[in-house]
């Protein structure tokens, strides 16, 4: 991908709408049409994204960062004799819109002929996604401040520090093209982490929504200042296979390493641990799980990259995985029908499932601590790395709040493990599964998984933490 570089010009239109105000689908759109009318290229197409983001930053008890920015994106893709290029500016200006347009005929000219490319797709119908919340979009900089002096204000309390950010933004952006095809989709963001320390234990928590009405920032500081605290004086335990209670957190991180073993394009090149497995029961009869954009807990546009409108899809169902995704092109190599996951072109990935959504249970966390004689609570996992594609394993690290549990109650902090699990047989050895949430980890994107009760979970080595 390249970005263009424009001249300065006193008449050039910097990247903002008029006053400081955010564009509107309708700016996006006018500039979308400007910039087809601009193209030479055989097709054209245009991809828009105009960002706001404000994040407040906290550390040792107190606020030490508040930053906002608003981004607007500009990529052009233009396709000359089957061959295909993009190029992206941030200018809106006549000048800048057409060098962009020129840029990305130019390149496509340049690049060796595309053999998948298909032509670009006309109008489409798509199915509302309500992402946009004005509850997000209007929080202030003072709204977020007095949520984090609160949380800052207990952790002092509790002689304890908390660390961490609270951030909200929304996006718009559109998708055109010169066959007729325009979607639009408008989205906001909010997130809230944070980790509590202690002098030798930590406690964290973390979650993401559209909608900021649907963090609650205190809770979520309690719980990390509780788990800091109940971690105080750790113990040793040996290595070896335990019972695991899996917060959702740790679910998700662990979960999200399959995202990609869904895709055609992964099974077409023979990369996928459901290679020679589609159609059998490789997990438990407990574990069904999704794609599906339009649940109310997921977020994301209706369409993928290239303007086909997402479908639902049963990945899984009751343990046997039944379907993958399929972008356009992959769909026509593979002789079915795409189901709107595809990446904006060109591209070497195809597709990828990104919202997958779990089949949750009736059991609370609580409820799986009761029924263990003896196993290990995971408030959540760091640092993982796959080991073995094809089985599924995967080895990382236990963080912020690792608990023993005997005689089904919480007997107190633990040293953290490394582990070294298969993902295949982990989800072949699910007890109990709570309720289906939306969790945010840190090594993979935001999905929806309930906490799982996992037996013969291999915890492999003892840290020094």
């Amino acid at each position: 991908m390249t970005r263009t570089r424009a001249k300065s010009s006193p008449r050039r239109k910097e990247a903002r709408a008029k006053d400081g105000a955010r564009f509107t689908a309708v700016d996006l759109e006018k500039i979308a049409e400007r910039v087809l009318k601009f193209s030479e290229a055989a097709e054209t197409e245009v991809e828009i994204s105009s960002t706001t983001d404000a994040l407040t930053r906290f550390a040792n008890n107190t606020i030490h960062q508040n930053v906002a920015e608003h981004t607007l994106h500009i990529s052009v893709r233009a396709v000359v004799d089957g061959r295909t290029a993009r190029a992206a500016t941030n200018k809106t200006d006549d000048e800048s819109l057409r060098r962009v347009a020129a840029t990305a005929a130019r390149l496509a000219k340049n690049q060796p002929e595309y053999p998948d490319l298909l032509p670009m797709l006309g109008p489409q119908k798509y199915r509302k996604a309500a992402r946009f919340f004005h509850a997000t979009a209007e929080t202030t900089p003072q709204d977020r401040a007095r949520a984090v002096s609160r949380i800052c204000q207990m952790a002092e309390k509790n002689r304890q520090t908390a660390a961490g950010i609270f951030s909200t933004g929304e996006v718009q952006s559109v998708l055109a093209n010169s066959k007729g095809l325009f979607a639009s989709h408008a989205e906001t963001e909010a997130e809230f982490s944070i980790t509590v320390l202690e002098s030798a234990s930590s406690g964290w928590a973390k979650a993401d929504s559209p909608d900021v009405r649907e963090i609650d920032p205190d809770l979520l500081a309690a719980s990390a200042s509780q788990k800091s605290a109940g971690s105080r004086s750790p113990k040793e335990l040996p290595p070896g296979h335990y019972t695991a209670i899996l917060e959702p957190s740790a679910v998700l991180d662990l979960v999200g390493f399959l995202f990609y073993d869904f895709a055609g394009t992964a099974v077409l090149d023979k990369r996928s641990c459901f290679n020679d497995r589609m159609g059998k029961k490789i997990f438990g009869d407990n574990i069904t799980l999704w794609d599906d954009v339009y649940h109310p807990l997921q977020a994301g546009a209706p369409y993928d990259g290239e303007g086909y409108p997402r479908q639902k899809v049963l990945l899984v169902d009751r343990g046997v995985p039944k379907s993958l995704v399929y972008a356009r092109a992959t769909a026509r190599k593979m002789k079915t029908k795409p189901t709107g996951h595809g990446f904006a072109l060109p591209n070497e990935y195809g597709e990828a499932p990104m919202n997958l959504v779990f089949a949750g249970g009736d059991k609370s966390v609580d409820d799986m601590i009761r029924s263990t004689e003896r196993g290990i609570l995971v408030t959540r996992l760091w640092y993982i790395r796959e080991v073995d594609p094809y089985a599924k394993i995967l080895t990382g690290m236990t963080r912020d709040g690792t608990f023993l549990v005997e005689n089904g109650r919480v007997a107190g902090g633990i040293r953290n493990f490394r582990f070294n699990q298969s993902i295949l047989e982990m989800l072949s050895n699910v007890e109990m599964l709570g309720p289906a949430v939306r969790a945010a980890g840190e090594e993979s994107f935001e999905m929806v998984v309930p906490a799982m009760k996992v037996r013969n979970f291999h915890f492999s080595e003892v840290t020094k933490f």
